[in-house]
């Protein structure tokens, strides 16, 4: 079943190919559908597909910690033919290949950082001047922490359901005035490499096996777009690192309560990344070619 759903999804991308028209003027513009693209570097002939993926569901869960994801996060941007069963990335021409997009941390601040227990007097009275004026949210984004050249993306095997689908090298922001404007878990040195699977992961234990999923075939804008609904990409072998930077001049003795908080570091076995998403495909010749259509 896996292997006919491959078959399909791979023929329908492929069958895309017959819109070659290729060029477009500077007043020319997409349309319908084909504007989810707009930020696809279609006009680079190393591209081969346009791909722009909503996250709208699902979760994090790192260390002790589970962020549900409640506001839509987009991956976007363009991808070259395979070589050796991967592809290619090349990020959104607008710079947002991964949208940084803030997910509430269940029990904010308040479940991370006891005031009391900080035995520094100036970073104690900050605590609490931060909890006095109700500053307790706190926000957990995901970042890029590599060059989107890095991502890496197979379309063989996000349609067999078996081995990575896609490669995300990642850093997660956690987000409150006290915390400071550099509190990362993961960093550009260091990234969180999440090897996502829309089959059955095979993660070190405490962890068990979880299942993603392809997402459901569906055909739009007369054949030309792909769009696969209810998509599932999942991850639970992944380690998360130590946070670092947080409380700016105090990190010294801020990092190490927010570590002991949320259990950091974490081994893998111990976190695990569900990723629902909606997420549309075109070749890059059939979105050349709805621009030019359009002056």
């Amino acid at each position: 079943m896996q292997r006919r759903l491959t078959t399909i999804i791979v023929a329908a991308l492929s069958s895309l190919l017959v819109m070659l028209a290729f060029g477009s003027s500077a007043s020319a513009k997409l349309t319908g559908e084909f504007t989810k693209f707009q930020n696809c570097p279609y006009p680079n002939l190393e591209v081969n597909r346009c791909i722009h993926s909503l996250n709208t569901g699902g979760k994090v869960v790192m260390g002790s910690k589970t962020v549900p994801i409640v506001n839509p996060v987009t991956l976007q941007g363009g991808y070259s033919k395979p070589v050796e069963g991967f592809s290619k990335f090349f990020g959104a021409t607008n710079g947002v290949t991964l949208s940084k997009t803030p997910q509430p941390v269940p029990g904010g601040l308040a479940g991370l950082v006891k005031c009391n227990e900080i035995s520094n007097f100036i970073l104690r009275a900050a605590c609490e001047w931060t909890f006095e004026n109700a500053l307790t949210g706190l926000d957990s984004t995901l970042e890029l922490a590599r060059p989107a050249s890095e991502i890496k993306i197979s379309e063989s095997n996000l349609g067999e359901a078996e081995g990575v689908a896609l490669k995300l090298p990642v850093k997660i922001r956690l987000e409150n005035p006290f915390l400071g404007s550099n509190c990362y878990v993961g960093s550009e040195s260091a990234p969180i490499w999440w090897e996502l699977t829309t089959g059955v992961t095979a993660p070190p234990g405490p962890n068990t096996p979880i299942e993603g999923a392809p997402g459901e075939v569906e055909f739009i804008e007369g054949g030309r777009i792909l769009r696969l609904n209810n998509g599932k990409l999942v991850d639970n072998a992944w380690a998360a690192p130590k946070a670092s930077g947080c409380g700016g001049i105090f990190s010294f003795l801020l990092d190490p309560i927010i570590n002991a908080a949320a259990g950091l570091p974490s081994a893998a076995g111990k976190n695990t990344a569900i990723l629902e998403t909606t997420s549309h495909v075109a070749t890059a010749a059939a979105v050349r070619k709805n621009n030019e259509e359009n002056p």
